[in-house]
């Protein structure tokens, strides 16, 4: 299971970059091309926003399951046995309860957005909106781990909160 989630992290980050070099590219290229010659890429800010869209949530998924979204943990880290493992149920079920909101109101908004279409370049908005589907889908997934893992004995160190530098 190590390899595949090492492998699953490495793909996603992988992705990010990808977006990420496609934004640089279509942002800077058309700066370029407007200085330089007068002209641009019509494409240009409609790729940019496409591509930051689905590098928010990869990056937003990737820290999720890493433990670094940004968390209060200011009475929960205070809290020890079981304490500590009542608030971490009752965070996750509300966590459930949010990312049930997300991937429902994205399913919405990708049938929505089947018929849709973007101004300039004419792809389907349902992409924009598959980015949240996803990454709540993935989320969703992470989070059944991270209970069935604690179900199994294998409680998480620091009350579920890995990112020391947080607290700094």
């Amino acid at each position: 299971m190590n390899a595949l989630s090492k492998s699953l992290k490495h793909l996603v980050e992988g992705l990010m970059a990808l977006c990420l070099t496609g934004m640089v590219v279509a942002v800077f290229g058309n700066v370029l091309l407007r200085y330089f010659w007068g002209t641009g890429w019509v494409v240009s800010e409609e790729i940019s926003r496409l591509l930051f869209v689905w590098l928010v949530c990869l990056s937003a998924t990737l820290a999720f399951g890493e433990g670094k979204h940004l968390g209060f943990d200011l009475v929960t880290a205070r809290l020890t046995g079981f304490k500590a493992q009542v608030f971490r149920w009752l965070t996750r079920g509300l966590i459930a309860i949010a990312l049930y909101y997300l991937i429902t109101g994205s399913w919405a908004q990708v049938l929505v957005g089947m018929d849709s279409r973007s101004p300039v370049m004419g792809y389907p908005l349902a992409v924009a909106a598959a980015g949240t589907l996803v990454m709540g889908a993935c989320m969703a997934v992470l989070l059944l781990l991270q209970s069935w893992n604690e179900l199994r004995g294998h409680t998480p160190r620091d009350g579920g909160h890995t990112d020391e530098g947080a607290r700094a």
